[in-house]
Parts: structure tokens; sequence; C-alpha cells
């Protein structure tokens, strides 16, 4: 293990930064944290001012939190924070390390010292609110979230936290109206269906809470958060830039995705999730034949993807190529012949070949393994009225 030195006679109450084991990590990324660690090491051997070395210390903090050895990571936020004690990015991100620890009196410290340092900052007060409910204080938490919406009104995040608060406090009320606020700021924000539902049990309007149920969903949300952004996009390698390419997906921003996916691949040209992946994007954007390309160099690494291969007959469908999409689907089901949409895909690919008798069996035998699922015999009958 490898040791910083000591950077100013401020740090004398803190203990050196160190270099963790980082075996497990892409060379890439060990080549990156290294260096980082060897230039705050010579600036720090050198004398370098707080104002170099502050931000050399949060670079490596930075780096070292997103490979999630955060232990290392607070002593060199702690290092940064000593040296510019006026800079609110450091106490900022010690409140995410703590967070993720958790260390939740931490957290609400580091917190309200960036809020000190920044009154108003809607992504500290955001967080702030979440670490609060956790600590079972919801009322602190509500006037948090409230402070997020007066200086940023419509914050979903905000919007969120304050109903939550509010269930917490059981003012079902209040929190149906924050929650139906959330869903008609982001309908992606799935998560919020539940809590609303729960917030209408307790009004009493059963239907509402059953409906909302129905409709319950993973899709989190949080605050507008350029510090940690900025954090997420430090670190090279693979896994980085597949990662970057799924939140742009998340967010509907298909192109961005696609060429993180690419210079994913830069970094690891064996990945097959990361060709998988750059495949789904470039379908998504229309770009037919770069899909099919990715698509079909996936398979050629991985045969039995499955996946892959269901994507990329639904794509050949799509795009009027049904002799390909046949063949997909067909080696779909000789992996796994009870994959009921390799079925569905194979049956809608003969309609389009106009081999109607064979798609009207195929479905009337699928009708039959899956009694569950109405569509297959729905698409039989329309099958059968075109051959009459």
């Amino acid at each position: 293990m490898l040791t910083a030195c000591r950077s100013t006679p401020a740090d004398d109450t803190l203990p050196p930064v160190t270099l963790p084991d980082l075996a497990d990590m892409e060379p890439s990324v060990q080549r990156q944290i290294t260096t980082q660690f060897e230039s705050v090491t010579k600036l720090a051997r050198d004398g370098a001012a707080p104002d170099v070395l502050a931000p050399a210390y949060g670079t490596l903090g930075s780096l070292l939190f997103a490979v999630n050895r955060p232990n290392a990571a607070e002593t060199a936020y702690l290092h940064s924070q000593a040296l510019a004690p006026g800079d609110v990015r450091w106490p900022y991100y010690l409140g995410h390390v703590y967070l993720n620890r958790p260390d939740r009196p931490k957290a609400i410290a580091a917190f309200e010292r960036a809020l000190q340092l920044a009154p108003g900052d809607v992504a500290a007060l955001v967080w702030l609110g979440k670490v609060l409910l956790d600590d079972n204080q919801p009322e602190q938490a509500g006037a948090r979230f409230a402070q997020a919406l007066t200086a940023q009104p419509g914050t979903v995040a905000a919007l969120y936290g304050s109903g939550q608060a509010a269930m917490a406090q059981k003012d079902y009320a209040r929190a149906a109206e924050r929650f139906e606020q959330v869903l008609a700021a982001d309908p992606r924000a799935s998560i919020a269906h539940y809590p609303l539902a729960l917030a209408y049990r307790g009004l009493g309007d059963t239907a509402k809470a059953e409906a909302h149920l129905r409709q319950q969903g993973k899709t989190e949300v949080g605050p507008p958060d350029p510090r940690m952004a900025e954090l997420r996009n430090l670190l090279e390698g693979s896994a980085a830039e597949e990662e970057r390419g799924m939140r742009a997906a998340q967010s509907g921003d298909y192109r961005a995705a696609a060429e993180h996916f690419r210079k994913g691949l830069e970094f690891a040209p064996d990945s097959v999730s990361l060709r998988y992946n750059l495949a789904r994007a470039l379908s998504l954007i229309g770009d037919v034949a770069g899909a099919r390309a990715a698509f079909e160099e996936t398979i050629r690494r991985a045969p039995r993807d499955i996946d892959a291969r269901l994507a990329l007959g639904e794509l050949m469908g799509r795009s009027g190529a049904f002799e390909d999409a046949l063949t997909q689907y067909r080696e779909v089901l000789a992996i796994d012949p009870s994959l009921a949409d390799a079925r569905f895909g194979y049956a809608g690919a003969l309609v389009g070949l106009r081999r109607y008798k064979e798609a009207r069996d195929s479905l009337a035998e699928s009708a039959r393994l899956f009694p569950d699922q109405p569509r297959f015999a729905e698409a039989r009958a329309k099958v059968e009225a075109g051959l009459k």
C-alpha cells in the first residue's frame, strides 16, 4: 500500500491519504487513480499552495469514491476540507460518503456544513432531507424539502421527499398532493405510485389506492446534482462508460447512450453487455444497419445470448426482413422453447412472409401452451379471418 505525505501543518490531525488495493479494477482505472495519487504525493512533498493541493486531493477522493473505496475517499476529502474550508464541494462530497456508509449523524453534519457555505443549494437541501427522513426526523426533513422548493419550485425530488415527510407525519392529504405533483411533473417517476396508494388508503379512497398500486414501479427521482455528475464523469474505463450510457438511455437520450457504449468498447472490446447495449441504443435511434451489425457481433461472441437474438428478431421484423427475423426466433426457441415472446415473434414473422397457415398453427399451439396470454388466441383469430 502506497502512502501520500501530509500536505500542510493544517493536516496534522488527519491521517495520511493511502492508496487502497486496486487489483480488482480494470487497468485503465488503476492507472488513472495511481497517477492522481502520485500527483497528490508530489504536490504535498513540494509544498504546493492550498488552492492547488486541495482540488488535487478532492479529485483523488472523487475517483476513490467512484470505485467504492469510501474510507480512502473520506480521508482525501478531509484533507481538501482542511486546506480549503470555504469550498462547498468537500463537505458536500463527504456527506455522500457518509450517506453511503451509512453514517447518518456525520452525513447530516456534512450536508449542514455545505449549506452554511451555500445556503439554498437545492441538491444539498434534498440530500439532507433524505438523511433526516432516514433518521426519523420527518418534521426537520419536511422543512428542508420546503426550502428546496422555495429555491427551485417544482423540483421533483423535493416534491417526493416532501410527500414522504408528510406520510411519516400521517398528513395523508398533503402527501397525496405532493405525490400527484411528482407524477404530473415526471410520469416516469413510477416509484411515487406506491406511497401515493398508501396516502389514498389513509384518506379512505380505496379505488385510487388500488389504481396506483397497479402502477407501482422502481424508477426513482433525484435532485439536479451537478457536483455528483462531475464526480461520475471523472472515472475512465468500460464500466464507467457503460454506467453513463445506461443513465443516458434511462433519460431517453439514446444517441448519447450509443456514444458512451462505443467509448466503453474502446476500453473493453470483448464486452458482450456493452455491445448489446450499443445495439439496443442504435435500434432506438433508427439506425437499423448499425444495430443489426452490433447485434450480430454480440451473437457471434455469445451464440446463446437469448436477449440479443430476440432483440435482433424484433428489429428484423420491424424492418421487413422477415426471413432473418424467423431465423433468430427459431434459434431462440431451439435454446428455450418456453419463451412466449419468441413464439409470438415467430408467428409474426410467418405472417410477414404470408405463410398464414403455418402462423395459424403456431399460434394455436402457443395458445394451448400459454392459456393465460390472450394475445395468441387473438392473433390466431385475426389470421384465420384473413384466410377466409
